[in-house]
């Protein structure tokens, strides 16, 4: 089969998040013999990085990339986010859709790409399915955090815009989004809270539940040591932002003297949360790591701390500690609290004094660590392994191709790396093609 995925960062232009899950959906789709082609925005790429400069990547066989760049620049995207339409990528979007005939869309992160007037380019024949990775329909700024200081239950967009320094989307108050998710066959959402959140605010398409996954080869990855350590020390990794409430972590560490907090990351509320630090010698940061750094950070850590403020849509970091045999601790928002439940991998908190006496307990109790950790190592290999992930897919795609009266597909064996090498022979290796957008 033919997939196209559609999304706003990939590959060596984009940040993690989203995009490490459309990486991982493609190399699965590749391993089981199919195609796939990634069309993103790398206009948006350059509005957006900040310091950040691309990082290395190289497609594998069977995985096609087609960055979109506009002679307009930097114009393309924020006449999609000013507008909710694809102006200026439209034309380059049909002539790739026409040159591709994919069998599947699969729309992703299209805040800047093309926005919800993406969801209704005619693509004859195919599936077309999207996947909340945020919460980007009911939230412009993505995250439901509320004039940057509380979780959002009322709806104020065009102030909370106007705080976090992005301009408004008018758009968000016409039947827009409506409209254009009433072009999707189904829309996905990686934890039954992530699925709750969008009925609760509003968004009436069919939602399917397909949790994310840790791919077969996520084990294969170059290993670093981990640390030698003294004592016990608890990990927090991710972007050094308010919303990820690190800050609540530091905080748990003034009791509890007896262990060590390792925060790996950047971002813009670095100084502050190392301005919290100070003098606590039982804090301290180590910068932006590698995968292979921060698998072994978090083998060696007593528990992984995940405090985050918002409704998160899943946690990879769970899945990742998980994979390390470690647990987490994590604030009862969101999909966090759901992982633990559906794990036991792990301890849900509320309050601060619960922070910090989950914390005293793990570091206290290295047997009831092990268990738990080995708990999330279990579900790791089966709620969350690719093979279980594939079926759910597979079965959604299946169910909307018999409601149109088309037959089921086979989702295909995993090969290995030398038999996709062969099964792809007639694409490029890492096929990328800069794709010139036309004005509208």
């Amino acid at each position: 089969m033919k997939f196209c995925m559609f999304t706003t960062f990939f590959g060596a232009h984009s940040f993690g998040g989203d995009a490490a899950f459309v990486d991982r959906l493609s190399r699965a789709l590749s391993r089981r013999g199919h195609e796939t082609h990634v069309i993103y925005c790398r206009d948006a790429f350059e509005i957006s990085k900040g310091n950040q400069t691309p990082r290395p990547y190289i497609a594998p066989p069977g995985v096609t990339i087609h960055p979109l760049k506009s002679r307009a620049g930097s114009l393309s995207p924020l006449a999609t986010h000013a507008t909710g339409r694809p102006w200026f990528k439209l034309g380059a979007i049909k002539r790739l859709l026409d040159q591709i005939q994919p069998d599947v869309v699969h729309f992703h992160n299209l805040s800047l790409i093309g926005g919800p007037g993406l969801l209704a380019v005619d693509v004859p024949g195919a599936i077309k399915l999207m996947t909340a990775h945020e919460h980007w329909l009911v939230c412009p700024t993505h995250v439901l955090w509320k004039f940057d200081r509380e979780v959002c239950e009322s709806r104020d967009c065009v102030r909370c815009c106007l705080k976090a320094k992005r301009p408004p989307q008018l758009w968000r108050n016409t039947g827009l989004m409506n409209r254009s998710l009433a072009e999707l066959d189904a829309l996905v959402c990686p934890s039954l809270s992530t699925r709750n959140e969008h009925k609760r605010r509003g968004i009436q398409v069919p939602i399917e539940h397909i949790p994310y996954f840790l791919p077969n080869d996520y084990t294969g990855m170059p290993s670093a040591p981990a640390p030698k350590v003294e004592r016990p020390y608890f990990a927090a990794v991710g972007r050094l932002e308010k919303i990820k409430g690190f800050q609540d972590a530091i905080e748990a560490m003034r009791s509890v003297p007896e262990a060590d907090l390792v925060i790996a990351g950047a971002g813009s509320y670095e100084s502050e949360l190392r301005e919290k630090a100070r003098g606590l010698e039982n804090v301290r940061f180590v910068g932006r790591l590698d995968s292979a750094q921060v698998a072994a950070l978090y083998r060696g850590a007593r528990g992984v701390i995940v405090p985050s403020l918002v409704y998160e849509t899943f946690g990879y970091v769970v899945l990742e500690a998980f994979a390390e045999r470690t647990p987490v601790v994590v604030r009862n928002l969101g999909a966090l609290p759901e992982l633990v439940a559906e794990s036991d991998g792990g301890v849900v908190f509320e309050t601060a004094d619960e922070l910090a006496r989950s914390i005293r307990t793990l570091a206290a109790d290295a047997e009831l660590a092990r268990k738990l950790g080995e708990n999330g190592a279990a579900a790791r290999r089966t709620v969350w392994s690719e093979e279980h992930h594939m079926k759910l897919y597979f079965d959604l795609i299946n169910d909307r191709r018999l409601q149109r009266g088309l037959p089921v597909v086979d989702p295909g064996t995993p090969l290995a790396t030398a038999a996709i090498a062969a099964t792809h022979a007639h694409l490029a290796t890492a096929s990328v093609g800069e794709t010139r957008e036309e004005a509208a």
